[in-house]
């Protein structure tokens, strides 16, 4: 399995993927969204098993700095196609992500999750890759 970060014109293979885990996004308003997050940071690395095919499983995170946890990664967006699943592509973007924060200087890597029940195998991947529980995410609608 080949590791590729993507240029704001490359993240169309990345569509179908991330698709899994953010459905609600067209072709268009997908590649539209990355590319003015690109331009705040944002970045985003695919797994691919063939040169010429789309992506198997997408990572989006940013480099972030605040008073809570310094320095730090965080991944927005982790996601995996449903025929790919198991097969440790979602691990090795993992890996490749943490390996890119410590050349950078980052003191740690943070995400969150759904807590919905078919989240579950995905808190299992975390959970296997280092990660733990460490706070409560709160939200509101405005």
């Amino acid at each position: 399995m080949n590791i590729r970060e993507l240029g704001a014109d490359q993240s169309v293979r990345a569509f179908e993927a991330m698709r899994e885990l953010r459905p609600a996004f067209t072709e268009h308003s997908f590649v539209s969204q990355v590319a003015t997050q690109m331009k705040a940071g944002y970045r985003l690395a695919a797994a691919f098993d063939a040169a010429d095919r789309p992506a198997v499983s997408v990572v989006g995170f940013r480099f972030a700095e605040n008073l809570a946890w310094g320095r730090h990664c965080y991944i927005d967006d982790l996601s995996t196609m449903a025929a790919a699943r198991g097969r440790g592509a979602a691990s090795l973007l993992l890996g490749w992500v943490a390996e890119e924060a410590r050349r950078a200087g980052m003191s740690q890597l943070h995400l969150d999750s759904g807590v919905q029940v078919e989240r579950q195998d995905a808190h299992r991947l975390y959970f296997r890759a280092g990660y733990r529980i460490s706070s409560f995410h709160f939200s509101r609608q405005l």
